[in-house]
């Protein structure tokens, strides 16, 4: 079965660069301090506990399970700070999209809260492996310098999006970097 995903149109692919207009979407998300990994680790498992069920359903005495979706991102809580010095992360679950924010779960554990993120141009970088330090901040750089030679501006900090779970062998893992960018 497939995992849903946010839904987006692509205006324009160049090789593993593309310009997408992102529709608006629901996430669950937390801030985590520690370095990328730890942050993406401990981030990952408070937002999957809401998704399991530490929730309130709207109209119900018990709670519900969500459907898992992708991708998962994290992101510097800063604009301004590269990835590589980064101690202060958001760590984001994409929720479903048959959820409003009046009809989903409400999170019980206060650290996890849901927002919906409004329609959005966002430059893409996509790569295959498994996500280093080094590689993240390679792949950002390429971006950001796909972005610059197009003359798009970036308005938020790069997110890097994980879309395969940890058991996935590292060549067929999906990941992306995402900048968003001022309307082209």
């Amino acid at each position: 079965m497939a995992i849903e995903e946010p839904k987006y149109t692509s205006h324009l692919l160049e090789g593993a660069f593309e310009l997408r207009q992102y529709a608006p979407y629901l996430i669950a998300e937390t801030a985590v301090a520690g370095d990328m990994d730890a942050a993406s680790s401990q981030g990952f498992r408070a937002i999957a506990d809401f998704i399991f069920g530490n929730n309130q359903a709207p109209g119900q005495s018990g709670s519900a399970k969500i459907a898992m979706t992708a991708p998962v991102t994290v992101e510097p809580r800063a604009a301004d700070t590269p990835m590589r010095d980064a101690q202060d992360w958001r760590v984001q679950f994409v929720m479903p999209s048959q959820y409003t924010l009046q009809t989903i779960p409400k999170p019980k554990n206060p650290a996890v809260t849901l927002r919906e993120v409004p329609a959005k141009w966002y430059a893409v970088v996509r790569y295959p492996g498994i996500n280093t330090q080094s590689k993240v901040e390679d792949k950002t750089a390429e971006l950001l310098a796909w972005i610059k030679a197009k003359g798009w501006t970036p308005v938020a900090a790069p997110q890097l999006a994980r879309y395969d779970p940890p058991w996935t062998l590292p060549f067929w893992r999906r990941s992306e970097i995402l900048v968003e960018i001022s309307q082209p």
